[in-house]
């Protein structure tokens, strides 16, 4: 069975007892590792407790595949809930957990189960989305509709609510890897200390860039609106310099996304009657001011057509940077280049 979507939220807080088994996986790791903790410490709530957790990886299912039903029919020494982690699984997991799943026996045990981004041919997803006592939770990376309430509630749990600007800028900057991007806030709320308790502190763009580093946050946005803008001269440079300067190709495709789906949403609203510079004021989180004009041209570039064809390569550019080995960074540069192409054929158009 499949949980997507805002059931995965309240399933994280109470899962359901039917599920024998839970299985977490997708290219977010970090965000599997962080739904993976979660279901395990609604059972056990101190998962270094050797007596009633216990970690197997994907190879000790593979070199013994009864041992999955034997822990989880183990009883915890002293009573109380436990907890089976199977870490890095695929699908050479699947026969120990289709066996595992079709036993009658009572299994007391929480089994939750992590893996990779597996895809739809999977034999371990296929087999946790279709079994009636089983579970699977997809992680996918944040987009403009998750991350805006990531940062909210993180920022929110240290006293913080972030501006305009530095929503924008944190937006534009994080995303990629959930646990990256908890790591990145945490940072940023050690930075802005402790508070008065007289509510919620505000963060400005300035902190935001001292803290999660202005080069990186600049050379990223100079990367993505080169790119949406036609400079491909520009766009040369700035991803030569964001990429020494340590930043991830894979981030930077994804970041692009989140720019592209940004537009796409900005048409939409051009669709229902408003101009650009109303539809660009109307987005949630807003444009950085300094980069709203540009924002504005990007969408007489961008018909409707182009955005969502522009999401499909940079969608298949991910997956590509991810399994066919090549260099991510030539995929990265190839992929922002045909784009920055694609808004230059759209200049002369408008002419």
């Amino acid at each position: 069975m499949k949980i997507t979507g805002a059931k995965i939220e309240g399933f994280l807080r109470s899962p359901d007892s039917a599920a024998r088994a839970i299985l977490v996986f997708g290219p977010d790791e970090g965000l599997v590792r962080e739904r993976a903790l979660r279901l395990a410490q609604t059972a056990v709530s101190d998962l270094n407790d050797p007596f009633r957790v216990v970690e197997l990886t994907g190879a000790d299912l593979k070199t013994d595949p009864a041992r999955l039903a034997d822990e989880a029919a183990a009883m915890a020494f002293g009573g109380g809930a436990r907890v089976v982690r199977i870490r890095q699984a695929s699908d050479q997991c699947a026969p120990a957990c289709q066996s595992f799943l079709e036993l009658d026996t009572p299994a007391d045990a929480l089994v939750v189960i992590d893996a990779g981004d597996l895809p739809p041919r999977s034999k371990l997803r296929k087999l946790f989305e279709t079994a009636k006592n089983a579970v699977s939770i997809a992680c996918y990376a944040d987009d403009m509709r998750s991350l805006p309430e990531v940062i909210r509630e993180t920022l929110s749990r240290h006293g913080l609510v972030a501006d305009r600007d530095a929503m924008a800028l944190l937006t534009q900057s994080l995303g990629a890897d959930r646990s990256v991007t908890r790591g990145e806030l945490e940072k940023l709320a050690l930075y802005m200390g402790p508070g008065n308790g007289d509510g919620p502190r505000k963060v400005h763009e300035a902190d935001a860039r001292a803290c999660i580093g202005d080069n990186a946050a600049s050379g990223i946005d100079d990367v993505i609106y080169s790119a949406a803008g036609g400079d491909a001269a520009t766009l040369e440079t700035a991803l030569g310099r964001v990429l020494s300067e340590g930043v991830n190709a894979v981030q930077l495709v994804r970041a692009a996304q989140r720019h592209f789906q940004r537009l796409h949403m900005a048409r939409g609203l051009m669709g229902g009657g408003m101009n650009p510079d109303q539809a660009t004021k109307s987005l949630r989180p807003p444009v950085m001011f300094k980069l709203a004009d540009a924002f504005k041209r990007q969408l007489v570039l961008w018909p409707e057509n182009k955005l969502t064809r522009a999401f499909d390569v940079l969608t298949q550019a991910e997956l590509d940077c991810k399994t066919t080995g090549l260099p991510a960074d030539a995929i990265c540069g190839r992929v922002l280049l045909t784009l920055a192409q694609a808004a230059r054929a759209g200049q002369r158009r408008a002419r």
